[in-house]
């Protein structure tokens, strides 16, 4: 392990950011919050104090600074492009909030553009970095289920208030960038690489134009399948599972699992279903262990960035895929 620390600043203020990074950045030892940035200055400061860090009126400002090595994005979708453009112009390696961009042509710029400065960026999927799924990829390896042939992935939860920026298709709103993403994230961690979209729905609120749900069929050069869906117009689920040829293995809260939570995994074959308690495990601490670790050894960054083209592509094609799209209730 390196002994040398990574100085993060974090250009925006929100609140899922304050829940769940932010704590993770301050609390690595390996990683030094030196600002956080907004363009209201009350609320940079109001962040600041609570996080012991500086604040910095003006995303621009905090990317100027030489005491910044890397930056954590937490902003809207649709302005995900512009500031990760800028922080890579500023020689900083950049954490930024999924959707990483909301097309692939944007993720694709940024990508060489990283490429070519020797800069590292990284997608927030954290869920990616909990033990629950190496639990689950250590019993497919071990053959507890036979062959994968099917994935199940559901991520949904009731309708925001109003005013959220979700409901904004000028930010980047809509259930597909917010909860899509997750599933499509899934597809690509259990049935591989080379998984491509074969169908798509999305349902648009008639109110905002955004999509408030959508379902996706995927599949594999094999022939495995998965069946996604997603949406903020329902009931709280958030779920995974894997059907093989001889079993099935599932997670109640597969994307979302608080640090406190031990995770429940239900393994089941044709005469025998158990049940195994998994130990807590804290997501986001993982995956900024990762990122500064990455950053400050000089880890190949390839991965990181070929993971962001998949993951954009996935989503290009949900759209393609969806075409016109429909009205919930119809």
């Amino acid at each position: 392990m390196t002994d040398r620390v990574l100085n993060v600043g974090v250009v925006g203020c929100a609140a899922i950011a304050q829940r769940t990074t932010i704590p993770a950045l301050v609390a690595d030892p390996s990683v030094r919050l030196v600002a956080v940035a907004s363009r209201s200055g009350a609320k940079a400061e109001a962040v600041a104090r609570r996080f012991g860090c500086e604040a910095v009126t003006g995303y621009a400002a905090l990317l100027a600074r030489d005491d910044i090595d890397a930056v954590y994005v937490p902003l809207p979708p649709a302005l995900h492009a512009e500031w990760v453009a800028r922080a890579l112009t500023e020689g900083k390696h950049v954490l930024a909030e999924k959707p990483f961009t909301v097309a692939r042509a944007e993720a694709a710029e940024l990508v060489a553009a990283a490429r070519a400065a020797g800069l590292l960026l990284m997608e927030n999927f954290a869920f990616l970095h909990h033990g629950q799924h190496d639990a689950v990829r250590a019993l497919i390896e071990q053959g507890a289920i036979g062959e994968v042939r099917h994935l199940t992935a559901e991520f949904g939860f009731p309708p925001l208030p109003p005013g959220d920026i979700r409901y904004d298709p000028a930010l980047g709103g809509g259930a597909l960038l917010d909860a899509g993403v997750y599933t499509l994230r899934a597809a690509s961690l259990y049935l591989g690489p080379q998984v491509s979209v074969r169908g798509a729905v999305l349902g648009a609120d008639p109110g905002t134009g955004v999509d408030v749900a959508g379902a996706a069929l995927v599949a594999d050069p094999a022939g495995r399948t998965g069946h996604l869906t997603f949406g903020f117009d329902r009931s709280y689920r958030c779920a995974c599972t894997i059907w093989g040829s001889e079993g099935s293995i599932a997670l109640d809260r597969a994307f979302s699992a608080p640090p406190t939570m031990r995770p429940v995994l239900r393994l089941q074959r044709q005469d025998h279903f158990e049940e195994r308690t998994l130990p807590a495990g804290h997501q986001f601490a993982s995956l900024v262990s990762l990122f500064a670790r990455t950053a400050l050894d000089g880890g190949d960054p390839k991965g990181p960035g070929e993971d962001i083209l998949r993951q954009a592509e996935l989503v290009d094609a949900v759209r393609d895929a969806a075409g016109g799209g429909y009205s919930p209730g119809e």
